[in-house]
């Protein structure tokens, strides 16, 4: 058997970050979005009985997210070996949750291949124990995300919306973005009442991130902001013409940056799998 499936990357409509706890943890509120970016995942029986990660992004490090998946999976059901290629496309330190995309999408693809089925609730456990967005890919669509990634509240599908990403020439750690806002003292903000609310790493972003966010808005963005911690920046147009015409703009302008038309996704089609003979 063969398991085709699509990860996609996730925007933040909205994403505030509490200050730092005791444990070194930061609580956080946030409205997740699944769009049409993905990487790809294709699992299979592995040949010499041992876990393969192949990848075709060389910056993949051996203590992947795909590869801790695996391993912590297999601590709860009798998932055989696998060979797992990674077919990247979602770029990394730009906010988009490619990683975590990729360990879900071995949560929900692997115990296809266990001879018992899996609890979703433990699938979510070890979700969280890779990383706090990685629940969000298990669930799809949109959703409201609060705390350290334990609270998350599937929301009702939003209409299509068109929208462009765009990453700049630089790239953000998260860790050293974490860090860069625990110099400013800062509350949990409200959750807003419109499709777009503040982004708190908006504060934090290397120059070249806001100079996108702009370029979004001159080019007809409705709304624009930065995807998770950065680097890169999404907007919201009111119609794919505008969103291509846009893309081409900033394309000509800034030839260094990537550009990426692309849509929200519903929950069914985040969570898409083809199972193959």
């Amino acid at each position: 058997m063969r398991i085709r499936a699509a990860c996609p990357a996730k925007v933040n409509l909205f994403l505030s970050v509490g200050p730092i706890d005791g444990r070194g943890y930061h609580p956080i509120r946030t409205v997740f979005q699944a769009v049409s970016l993905s990487d790809e995942l294709v699992l299979e029986e592995s040949r010499d009985g041992e876990d393969r990660v192949v990848c075709d992004w060389e910056g993949l490090p051996d203590d992947n997210t795909v590869a801790r998946a695996l391993r912590l999976l297999r601590e709860i059901a009798p998932v055989p070996p696998l060979r797992v290629e990674v077919r990247k496309r979602i770029p990394a330190q730009a906010g988009l949750g490619g990683g975590s995309s990729d360990a879900a999408g071995v949560l929900r693809c692997a115990p296809r291949f266990s001879p018992v089925p899996v609890p979703q609730k433990e699938l979510f456990e070890v979700a969280r124990a890779i990383g706090a967005d990685v629940p969000f890919f298990l669930t799809g669509g949109r959703a409201r995300g609060e705390g350290y990634g334990e609270r998350l509240d599937p929301l009702p599908d939003p209409p299509e919306r068109p929208i462009l990403v765009v990453l700049p020439e630089c790239r953000v750690s998260t860790a050293e973005a974490y860090r860069a806002l625990d110099r400013h003292p800062r509350a949990l903000a409200p959750w807003p009442d419109t499709e777009l609310g503040p982004n708190d790493f908006e504060d934090v972003a290397p120059g070249p991130c806001g100079e996108a966010k702009r370029a979004l808005v001159e080019a007809g963005a409705e709304g624009a902001l930065l995807c998770g911690s950065g680097s890169a920046v999404f907007g919201l147009f009111p119609s794919e013409q505008a969103r291509d015409r846009a893309g081409r703009e900033i394309q000509a302008a800034r030839p260094e940056w990537r550009c990426w038309p692309v849509q929200y996704l519903n929950r069914e089609a985040s969570l898409r799998a083809v199972v193959e003979s």
